[in-house]
């Protein structure tokens, strides 16, 4: 077994290989099936290991380095209806992604996730005019009509803002609404939101060292029929940190995982309610390693245990 940066020097190696197949230097000529999850309540299927646009994305984004960008949504739309999920809140990456998925001709090929978040007014609520403005605008970046999915981001307002995305959604504008958040001082506030309005989507923290998610809130997902998209499932660089320098174990290729990521994402996505992870990065190569966790098999329960304790014991 070899670590991440020994599998990514070998990514590039493989070039054109890796390009068209991730997962090829691992499986020789067979191919891996990939791993897709049906959106709750509807026949639509995504892969369960999409792309997120936060973190170093945007700061790329924000730099003008479309070349990098442009190679990562290559490796995305290479696997239909793909999550991709952005936010007006992450500087200029929901636009620079809007013109590049324009250019490179795969719009229609992505599932495109955006958010909703204005700022409040003095008295402390989100302005609806604004609200929609922003709306307006994501809809002019991504030049898609309807929009798959957009969530208010970060709990932002949700008594003005979730009626604002209804409202589109019933005009047909938006396929599906939702909500996000990654703050744990907000999960009781998810929590109520869930009872109290209609959702699609919900969009929360989860990784292998982080299990807060499967005690109330997923089980009321499942529940009440509503996808779920997980953000940060590396911990963002948490996990990172604590496997630095240590090799994935031999174990890990049972089910198909042969780096850190691969295992990381493996964990997340094996849970049912899961219908997406959406890991940001703004490197190709990572993307197709990424990627990998959506080919295979998955690991069971008893081993989604085996693998916790291990990170534990790191």
């Amino acid at each position: 077994m070899i670590t991440r940066r020994e599998y990514l020097k070998l990514s590039m190696a493989a070039g054109v290989a890796l390009a068209i197949k991730p997962g090829i230097i691992w499986a020789g000529d067979r191919d891996l099936p990939m791993i897709t999850r049906t959106i709750p309540g509807t026949d639509e299927a995504v892969p369960v290991v999409g792309l997120g646009s936060s973190a170093t994305f945007r700061s790329v984004a924000e730099a003008g380095e479309y070349d990098r960008i442009k190679a990562v949504f290559e490796k995305l739309a290479g696997h239909e209806n793909s999550v991709f999920d952005t936010a007006p809140g992450y500087g200029g990456s929901e636009e620079v992604a809007g013109r590049l998925v324009n250019e490179l001709g795969i719009r229609d090929k992505v599932f495109w996730a955006t958010k909703l978040n204005v700022a409040p007014r003095g008295g402390g609520s989100a302005d609806p005019e604004a609200a929609r403005e922003q709306l307006e605008r994501s809809f002019d970046f991504v030049r898609k009509d309807p929009i798959d999915l957009i969530q208010v981001h970060n709990l932002g307002d949700v008594e003005t803002q979730i009626p604002i995305l209804k409202e589109y959604k019933e005009e047909g504008r938006i396929r599906y609404i939702g909500v996000t958040t990654t703050f744990p001082r907000q999960y009781e506030q998810l929590e109520s939101v869930m009872k109290n309005y209609e959702l699609d989507f919900i969009g929360v923290d989860y990784a292998i060292d982080n299990h807060t998610m499967e005690e109330r809130i997923f089980p009321m997902a499942k529940d009440k029929g509503i996808g779920v998209l997980v953000y940060a499932p590396f911990g963002r660089t948490r996990l990172w940190e604590k496997v630095d320098g240590k090799e994935v174990p031999d174990w890990a290729a049972e089910f198909d995982a042969h780096t850190w990521g691969q295992f990381f994402l493996k964990w997340v996505v094996a849970n049912p309610v899961v219908t997406a992870a959406t890991p940001a990065t703004s490197r190709a190569r990572h993307m197709a390693d990424n990627m990998g966790a959506a080919l295979g098999k998955l690991p069971d329960e008893e081993m989604r245990a085996r693998m916790v304790r291990h990170i534990e014991s790191l």
